[in-house]
């Protein structure tokens, strides 16, 4: 089907998107239209090996940390609602631990390295037309120094809608900003570009952005990485994590053999009959933290020389208009991802980081013992797992009828129990914790009954049958 990109063209420049979104729009229509697949298969890879270990890194002397600080900028994205957990504000703004947001302790760690080392180091939030509002309104009453630097917000830019059966502009005339999406991740690099912070940043004499997810509260500004990276001349180096059992399923990092460069290759880009390799984490050791370090420089030049838009693979997600009303019309929702830029530098690398640097919270579970003494606030303002542990959180598996939502669990978990001597917790049903409750080694609580049943304060291991209360509200 003939593509109509003209139209697209005129709807983006009457809303004041930037030449660079467009091209960067283009660049995934044009991929549409051509019925681009992105399919790798195994043939045509091979994997990533010999990365280098940040354990292994030397440690940078102060004065030295002082000096790339001043060329340095940290971006954390923070267009996202977090609507899989049932909120409806800035994902960022959520009450994570005694009291603090991701985006309190963010703001603080990056004071605090300012004042350690005396040295401005720029922080920027990208955020999205669904968060900057209020991300604003709580920057400008808790941080409001942060909120009056110039370059405190980059704001993501939207993509049209596409019709899945005519492949022209989407039109919903009961609620017209429907007809409008986020582009993905990856139009960081577009909103750099069209936005003309990229070039403030590079009249500043920053060299060096380090980006992050702002649910990542384990993405901190790594010295010795920010060195390594620094003194290794690449363009763009990626932290990933050794992938386990548990990862398989998830996209990896390989080199792509007709050019040797690094690549990423998700699940939807891998042809079934090539399931069984990608499964394989002896053969695909490495998955994408999105933890990312960019050489302003390199990326200032690769815009330039790709017409303003980078070579990022597609992601077609398959939607309605209306993601509330299923028999509204099937719309396309172009998007790309940052991490797949790895394979538009030439000196791009990759470096294998402790899990510690990958702990977002994707759902309650991740919440649940984020917010137990498993995790400790460290005076930098830091997230750490509690020194006892060792590195080792215990695992959780809460009930997803009943945990799935943050009300649910606040409901049910007003206060989280210990959880530092636990190996595993698994809970089924609506088990309301008590406070003062504390879980030793492998735990499975089961609720008796369909309503919340109290698990009174006291210590509890193995399978515990948690009695129905039925007084107790929901």
């Amino acid at each position: 089907m003939a593509g109509d990109f003209a139209a697209f063209e005129a709807k983006m420049k009457a809303a004041n998107l930037s030449q660079a979104a467009i091209a960067a729009f283009k660049k995934n229509y044009d991929q549409l239209v051509a019925g681009v697949t992105g399919m790798v298969p195994e043939a045509d890879i091979s994997s990533a090996d010999g990365l280098p270990y940040l354990t292994s890194l030397p440690h940078v002397s102060p004065a030295d940390a002082k000096s790339l600080l001043a060329a340095t900028a940290v971006l954390k994205l923070n267009g996202g609602l977090g609507t899989s957990m049932g909120l409806e504000k800035a994902k960022s703004l959520l009450v994570v631990k005694d009291g603090k947001t991701f985006l309190d302790l963010i703001c603080e760690q990056v004071l605090h390295m300012r004042a350690t080392y005396g040295s401005q180091v720029v922080f920027t939030l990208m955020n999205s037309f669904s968060t900057s509002d209020d991300t604003r309104a709580f920057l400008a009453a808790k941080h409001p120094e942060l909120l009056k630097e110039p370059l405190i917000e980059l704001l993501q830019n939207k993509s049209p809608k596409v019709d899945a059966a005519t492949l022209k502009p989407a039109h919903y005339e009961a609620h017209p900003d429907m007809e409008w999406c986020p582009p993905g991740h990856g139009d960081i690099y577009p909103s750099l570009l069209g936005s003309g912070m990229l070039d403030k940043l590079v009249a500043q004499g920053i060299k060096y952005l380090f980006v992050s997810n702002s649910d990542n509260l384990g993405a901190t500004l790594d010295l010795d990485l920010l060195h390594y990276f620094a003194t290794s001349g690449k363009a763009f180096l990626m932290e990933v994590c050794e992938r386990t059992a548990a990862d398989k399923k998830g996209g990896h990092l390989c080199v792509r053999t007709a050019d040797g460069r690094l690549m990423l290759r998700e699940s939807a880009m891998c042809p079934d009959a090539d399931k069984k390799a990608f499964e394989d984490i002896a053969k695909h050791k490495y998955f994408n933290t999105n933890n990312l370090w960019v050489s302003l420089e390199a990326l200032a030049a690769t815009l330039k020389s790709s017409g303003g838009a980078l070579d990022l693979p597609l992601i077609k997600n398959k939607k309605t208009v209306n993601p509330r009303d299923a028999a509204s019309e099937p719309v396309f929702q172009l998007e790309t991802a940052m991490g797949s830029a790895i394979e538009c530098f030439d000196s791009a690398g990759a470096i294998v980081v402790p899990r510690s640097r990958f702990a977002p919270v994707k759902t309650c579970s991740d919440l649940f013992v984020l917010r137990s003494d498993a995790y400790i606030i460290a005076e930098d303002s830091t997230v750490a797992v509690a020194p006892s542990l060792h590195g080792v959180i215990p695992l959780i598996k809460l009930d997803d009828s009943h945990f799935k939502l943050v009300d649910q669990m606040e409901a049910l978990a007003p206060t989280v129990p210990s959880l530092i001597q636990a190996t595993s917790v698994t809970v089924k049903g609506a088990v309301k914790f008590s406070p003062g409750v504390v879980l030793k080694g492998d735990v499975t609580l089961e609720a008796a009954g369909s309503g919340p049943a109290q698990l009174a304060a006291g210590e509890y291991s193995g399978a515990v049958k948690v009695g129905e209360a039925a007084k107790v509200a929901a």
